[in-house]
């Protein structure tokens, strides 16, 4: 059967395909419109396989929230370019995926049929790359926040019996600060030894190469150790949330400004965990 203009235009607004494959669509499927948008969702997955050589190092990271404030969900998916992340079809699938991770469900298999469509439209190698999801089980607060327009996401879960205000915004600079700062773990007890292990290596390897270059011997042993504790301790202060310089306040520490938040919430106020997506690292 001919397969008029007004059956492409038709398709072409249905999917936002282009014109050139809305027509082979048709003519593949004998002009049955349901079978059309099937095979251009199929045909996107193909798309999607021929440009798997396509670095995805754009995209967005989205939050979602539930009304009540007590569950919140961040969502990545990349893109090739900046062009395709800041359409109205990428956005809106992007803010649905954050919204099913904040359900509990797998973004994939509960937004198949839109992730083809979206292959089609964009014709990019789209990649759904990760999520996450904070939940509280009983007290506590929860903070999430989205900066530069969706390059770094962060959710924060602090431990408290408090709630209003004071510590609604504690937790909302607290996502200021991982956002800002890019602190690994919450405490110093919380990274591994072996990770500590291989920065003194890395350090005392430093450390030795610049000492011979001054014709200088290393510490005797015994001073050594009170140069690694000194080393982990500084590595420390730069990977742990709590004893980071406070980004609000560069003369007290994360953990001093949250003792502050305690006393004046009259409950004692600490970070449980946190999250930080930064787009495509």
């Amino acid at each position: 059967m001919a397969i008029t203009i007004d059956q492409i235009k038709q398709l072409r607004e249905a999917t936002a395909a282009g014109m050139g494959a809305c027509k082979e669509a048709l003519n593949a499927t004998n002009g049955n419109m349901d079978e059309a948008v099937k095979y251009l969702r199929e045909k996107g997955l193909a798309v999607a396989a021929k440009r798997v050589d396509k670095e995805s190092k754009q995209g967005i990271v989205a939050l979602a929230k539930a009304a009540d404030g007590r569950s919140m969900a961040l969502a990545e998916v990349n893109c090739e370019t900046d062009f395709v992340a800041k359409t109205e079809a990428f956005v809106k699938f992007v803010d649905d995926a954050a919204k099913v991770a904040l359900e509990g469900k797998d973004i994939e298999s509960t937004l198949g049929d839109d992730f083809k469509m979206l292959l089609t439209k964009t014709g990019e190698n789209v990649k759904i790359r990760r999520s996450e999801r904070y939940a509280l089980e009983g007290a506590g607060v929860l903070s999430g926040y989205i900066h530069m327009g969706g390059k770094i996401g962060v959710l924060v879960e602090l431990d408290t019996t408090a709630s209003g205000a004071a510590v609604e915004e504690a937790a909302h600079m607290l996502c200021l600060q991982v956002a800002a700062n890019a602190p690994k773990y919450v405490n110093p007890a919380d990274v591994p030894q072996s990770e500590i292990d291989a920065e003194l290596e890395i350090k005392l390897a430093a450390m030795k190469e610049e000492k011979e270059q001054k014709g200088q011997k290393m510490p005797p042993e015994q001073a050594l150790v009170g140069i690694k504790k000194g080393m982990a301790a500084k590595f420390c202060t730069q990977i742990c949330l709590m004893k980071q310089d406070y980004v609000a306040d560069g003369d007290m520490t994360v953990e001093k400004y949250l003792e502050g938040v305690s006393r004046n919430c009259g409950a004692p106020v600490t970070v449980k965990r946190f999250c930080r997506m930064q787009l495509g690292a």
